[in-house]
């Protein structure tokens, strides 16, 4: 096995912490991975992964090799794209990460019109509501909602949104509407759990204004929090576009909004530069232009 079907071979049973699953996804067989990656350690002089009979890992070493290769690899294809002219016509397997609710209203109908446009993409798209470290876990793309921290990443933004609290008009009509951030302690609130601290909220333009809230219902899922707030059966917090079309329609009514906090930015975050395969190039140009069109991220 060449040095550089070693370095992909690599980089799959890294990514998969499997050598079966890494061998398949590069057309091997399992015994074959296994000897390339042998002799790559034997040619480093270093061991990259610890095995047992389970799983997989990296060593340390390997987690930094992993970092070093993948940058490589990307180069390389960048300038095989460049010369083959694929900066025209987009190629290969294109990895991106997004926010849950953001990925099922926005990003899923952009990247199907994407892909109908570019046949020779193939799409993988992990939607969580966490930050995916790009390098490490070999995406392409990210979706980053909120202020981003110094970084090496390129980033593109593409709107904002806001973090708004709203309640049924059938709730209101029972309970009436709070006027200030305070009165929510007579509300029955609905909190998301995995989206932040869910016994702090935050108003203000600055965020300044704090309210310790003690919510009778605490959910794991945006969209259930939303589906109980739209039956009438309390307050709940989510970001602007999370209930737009739900605001749009009547079901459900904002409250507090002259003490909601300043929005935040969404970009399209990448890792490569100017140097970016021409898959990552064109969705970002594809998707930014779709989502700077779109009314309810541009607050």
């Amino acid at each position: 096995m060449d040095r550089l079907q070693s370095l992909k071979v690599f980089v799959a049973v890294a990514e998969a912490e499997s050598f079966a699953a890494g061998a398949r996804a590069v057309g091997l067989s399992a015994p074959s991975a296994t000897r390339g990656i042998n002799d790559l350690e034997a040619a480093l002089g270093a061991r990259l992964f610890t095995r047992t009979t389970r799983r997989v890992r990296l060593t340390d070493g390997g987690l930094a090799y992993l970092e070093e290769v993948r940058e490589i690899l990307a180069q390389l294809q960048a300038a095989d794209d460049s010369v083959a002219g694929a900066a025209r016509m987009p190629v290969g397997r294109l990895r991106l990460t997004c926010p849950q609710e953001f990925g099922r209203i926005h990003i899923s109908p952009i990247l199907t019109d994407f892909l109908d446009r570019f046949p020779d993409v193939k799409a993988e798209v992990l939607m969580v509501d966490r930050i995916v470290n790009l390098v490490e876990e070999g995406y392409d793309i990210a979706v980053r909602i909120g202020h981003l921290p110094p970084s090496s990443l390129m980033a593109s933004k593409v709107g904002e949104v806001r973090r708004v609290v709203c309640a049924a008009p059938d709730y209101i009509k029972a309970r009436g509407r709070p006027d200030a951030p305070a009165d929510l302690a007579s509300h029955r609130l609905i909190a998301t759990s995995g989206t932040g601290a869910t016994s702090v909220w935050r108003f203000g333009r600055d965020s300044e204004t704090t309210v310790q809230i003690d919510p009778q219902l605490t959910i794991t899922s945006v969209a259930a929090s939303i589906e109980v707030a739209r039956q009438g059966w309390g307050l709940c917090r989510a970001l602007s576009y999370q209930v737009a079309a739900d605001l749009n329609a009547g079901r459900l009514k904002l409250v507090l909004e002259d003490h909601e906090p300043n929005p935040l930015p969404i970009h399209l975050v990448h890792h490569e530069g100017r140097r970016a395969a021409a898959k990552i190039r064109s969705f970002i140009d594809f998707a930014a232009g779709r989502l700077r069109k779109n009314s309810v991220l541009q607050q």
